[in-house]
């Protein structure tokens, strides 16, 4: 069951979704952090892949933009009433073809998707082994029918894959930028805040990379602190406290206090999570 501040703001958004689109949203299934179990008020988004009738024309398209603003009006409201950068019970998803479904995942072509401010057409990251196997074990369903009736094919064979290319692609590429003078940042957040979002998860994909099983990024940090060298404790240890809204943990040195030294670490983090992925992986064992 879906906790009740998320079903609250589900059962908004699909009011919104059914008056724009009329009897087009025949499924809808929440993934992600609920479904995993790991869901936070106040500062966990809602994910779902929404199942659509028919293709979507420019009129629908257009619609399909508006929702994204109106379905998201109350988390919106709530970060600005609170001044935060980030707007936490933001609904963020996808939208497939009721038909495509049952197609390997890698072969499914989104109709759209949107996460935080960007709405896409024709692209969806969230279509992808990953999401699919949650979809397919965890997800929770709002709208049709169970997702074992539904016919879905992670292609549980590419998800060790996709999850290296995840870590040689993004973040390989994040991890070079976060060395760099010019570290990531987001509009109203600063380089070190960014920096320590991005901690668990690599560690996660690392997890499925060598188990076969996803988990949440509060579990990764877990895993992590098993499973990488002593050094990286604490900078695990403050992520974990960020990400669960608690105090930063007691003795903690520079590296990770001082923020203009926080995001390289995180990067050199990053990397040695990878070249460990790379020995697991069939290179040797680390």
């Amino acid at each position: 069951m879906l906790p009740d501040e998320v079903a609250r703001a589900v059962s908004r958004y699909l009011a919104v979704a059914d008056r724009l689109l009329p009897g087009r949203v025949r499924g809808f299934y929440v993934v992600g952090s609920t479904a995993l179990g790991a869901w936070q008020a106040g500062r966990s988004d809602i994910d779902f892949v929404a199942a659509v009738d028919g293709d979507l024309g420019e009129r629908d398209m257009r619609r399909l933009a508006l929702l994204h603003k109106l379905g998201n009006v109350p988390a919106a409201w709530q970060a600005l009433v609170r001044a935060r950068p980030a707007i936490p019970g933001t609904l963020n998803g996808v939208f497939v073809a009721t038909g495509d479904l049952s197609k390997p995942v890698t072969r499914i072509r989104p109709l759209a998707s949107h996460s935080g401010p960007s709405f896409k057409r024709g692209r969806g990251f969230e279509v992808n082994p990953v999401v699919w196997k949650i979809l397919l074990e965890k997800g929770v369903t709002v709208r049709g029918p169970a997702p074992h009736e539904l016919g879905l094919d992670p292609e549980p064979d590419q998800l060790r894959e996709w999850n290296l290319q995840q870590l040689h692609g993004h973040w390989a590429t994040w991890a070079g930028r976060a060395l760099s003078d010019e570290p990531p940042r987001k509009p109203l957040l600063p380089a070190h805040r960014v920096a320590m979002s991005a901690v668990l998860s690599p560690p996660r994909l690392h997890h499925t990379i060598v188990t076969g099983e996803v988990i949440s990024k509060e579990a990764a940090a877990a895993y992590a602190l098993d499973t990488f060298e002593a050094r990286w404790r604490p900078l695990i240890r403050l992520a974990l406290a960020r990400r669960l809204g608690r105090p930063a943990p007691p003795g903690l040195d520079a590296s990770v206090t001082d923020p203009r030294r926080l995001p390289r670490v995180v990067g050199e983090f990053i990397l040695d999570v990878i070249a460990s992925a790379d020995r697991r992986h069939g290179r040797g064992v680390d």
